[in-house]
């Protein structure tokens, strides 16, 4: 029994701990982001990403040329840069096809850039500040992850960076997120990537293209938030019976 005070004690003094840990990953992530966002104002990195810089470094620059699209172009949506962009300057730089498939590449290396980012650095501040707020998405997300997470990026709504932070600090698998992320990512790239390729060539057939395969992805999304709506609402009155 002598021992119980000391016990609680360092039970107590151990809880203390992971509660600083917490706030000094978080303090560190927030001191990462500011820094991060300053230097890509500053430095104009973003501005700078345009038509003229990918004619000057990266068309005609073989392997090069597509590590370098990658790697900037994961860095730039990991700090939320619309990954519409992207995806236009990709179609720009590589045609439809490869456009597409680099436009997909970059843009889910920036989900694993933020996803990850926000796990190993911000989830346990924010599950301690906001446990409420993590427990709906986790919900949200955590009954078919592959799938849920496919239907948020099928449906052009919402902003891609703070769908995977707020992923990030969830139970939800990276491997699941990212995965039903590309897959979901690859019909806006293609929109975007033909009207990328179309500020040169057969502008008015590909954009008009490029809006049909929109639309029909909006609809898509929508069948499938049906779909698992009515998948829940079974599962949940067959647990009431």
């Amino acid at each position: 029994m002598a021992d119980q005070p000391a016990a609680t004690e360092n039970g107590q003094n151990g809880a203390s701990d992971i509660r600083i840990g917490s706030y000094i990953k978080g303090l560190v992530m927030i001191a990462v982001l500011v820094g991060v966002g300053y230097a890509v104002k500053g430095l104009g990195i973003a501005d700078g990403f345009d038509q003229g810089w990918i004619d000057a470094n990266i068309k005609d620059q073989g392997v090069w040329g597509y590590g370098m699209f990658f790697a900037i172009g994961a860095v730039l949506t990991a700090v939320g840069l619309p990954r519409q962009i992207i995806s236009f300057l990709a179609g720009y730089a590589f045609g439809v096809m490869e456009g597409t498939a680099m436009g997909v590449l970059a843009t889910a290396g920036g989900c694993v850039l933020t996803f990850g980012y926000a796990r190993f650095l911000g989830r346990d501040l924010v599950r301690a500040k906001w446990p409420r707020m993590v427990a709906k998405v986790d919900g949200f997300l955590g009954t078919s992850p592959f799938l849920m997470t496919l239907l948020i990026r099928l449906l052009p709504v919402g902003n891609n960076a703070l769908t995977n932070w707020a992923a990030g600090v969830t139970d939800v698998r990276m491997l699941s997120f990212v995965a039903g992320s590309a897959l979901g990512y690859i019909p806006q790239t293609l929109v975007f990537a033909l009207a990328g390729k179309g500020v040169k060539v057969e502008a008015e057939m590909r954009i008009l293209l490029g809006v049909a395969l929109f639309v029909a992805s909006g609809l898509l999304g929508v069948y499938l938030y049906r779909k698992v709506r009515k998948a829940r609402a079974a599962h949940k009155a067959g647990a009431a019976a």
